[in-house]
């Protein structure tokens, strides 16, 4: 009996099964290339899907870094998306701000059941490295609904991949995610921050969006010193209480996934 062929067109976000709600977390795809330098503004750059949002803070290099040793590594990730600091700001403005993002379409979501009373909570976890210890935040957001719950870890050893897991509960209120091709859900890792964003208080229940609730409990600014860089792989969001392991992707399913996104058409 002859075996059934497989689209590879149908291997999509969700649509296959798949856990980690992330594309290219393991950060193993840069169609833009390995490394950008001389960055004081907003792009997608090298790894696929992530986003570094910059805000008259500094310069800095974004890098496809390549692991050869470390805790991650020896967890089995080989890439990971990095940060430099190559020109200081120490004082940044009140609206200055660094964040680095991943928006996930809203259709791929619709399983969280958000805004209803079956809505799922989520387990984020990550490897994460930096020379500067201290507490960084993240502000998990749904645009549809305009609301927004917030995460903090501690970097506590400089220079020295550590995993963190974070919790982040089901939403029952508010609107939910529409289910349409716009964007559904991100979480936004703050890496420098001015008052305006840190003005509020850290909710740690979803509610209302407002901007001086963004990064209240952020001690960290990378951009502080030429010396200083961040880094960071294994991304996985999925869905329940319990962080499962890494669920490592091939690179031509990775790679079809990112197209969706950003393709490069070579020319003849």
């Amino acid at each position: 009996m002859a075996l059934s062929k497989v689209n590879p067109n149908l291997i999509t976000q969700g649509a296959s099964g798949r856990k980690n709600l992330i594309i290219n977390g393991a950060m193993q795809v840069a169609q833009r290339g390995t490394s950008t330098t001389g960055i004081t503004g907003t792009g997608y750059r090298t790894c696929d899907r992530w986003h570094l949002q910059i805000s008259t803070l500094g310069t800095h290099t974004v890098t496809q870094e390549t692991l050869t040793s470390g805790n991650a590594y020896n967890d089995g990730f080989t890439k990971a998306f990095r940060v430099d600091c190559t020109t200081a700001d120490a004082s940044p403005s009140s609206n200055d701000h660094i964040f680095f993002q991943q928006k996930i379409e809203a259709q791929n979501l619709q399983h969280l059941a958000y805004g209803t009373s079956g809505a799922k909570a989520l387990t984020l976890s990550f490897w994460v490295k930096s020379n500067k210890t201290g507490t960084y935040e993240i502000m998990h957001y749904v645009a549809d609904s305009g609301r927004q719950v917030n995460s903090t870890y501690t970097i506590s050893s400089a220079n020295t991949w550590e995993k963190k897991v974070l919790s982040i509960p089901a939403d029952t209120g508010g609107s939910g995610i529409n289910n349409n091709n716009g964007e559904g859900f991100r979480s936004l890792f703050y890496l420098a921050v001015g008052s305006t964003r840190q003005s509020g208080s850290t909710p740690s229940s979803w509610s209302a969006y407002a901007v001086g609730n963004e990064a209240p409990s952020q001690t960290v600014n990378i951009g502080d010193s030429t010396a200083n860089d961040w880094a960071i792989t294994g991304y996985q969001l999925e869905v329940g209480s319990v962080a499962t392991d890494f669920e490592h992707r091939s690179y031509a399913e990775s790679l079809l996934a990112c197209q969706r996104y950003y393709e490069i058409i070579a020319k003849p």
